[in-house]
């Protein structure tokens, strides 16, 4: 049986509309198609569409994360004082 659905799926847009260099919104990550068709898609697509900006988020998350830490040791690495 399949559950019903109450509640419209909203947009996860969130006003910061400008595209990352590989093409996805950087305010909710959602692809220009994406974006162009949201008010055209069924629940089932907009849930599909929702957990895609998720793992896509995560994704530039972990990589900013690990950026970081490679900035991080790199710094250290420089700042080190030489005992010779």
């Amino acid at each position: 049986m399949q559950q019903l659905e109450f509640f419209e799926i909203p947009s996860p847009c969130i006003g910061v509309c400008e595209v990352n260099n590989r093409g996805y919104c950087k305010g909710c990550f959602r692809s220009r198609e994406e974006r162009l068709y949201w008010l055209k898609f069924n629940s089932a697509d907009k849930r599909k569409v929702v957990r895609l900006c998720q793992q896509r988020h995560l994704r530039v998350l972990r990589a900013k994360a690990e950026a970081l830490k490679t900035d991080n040791s790199a710094d250290k690495e420089v700042n080190q004082p030489s005992l010779f």
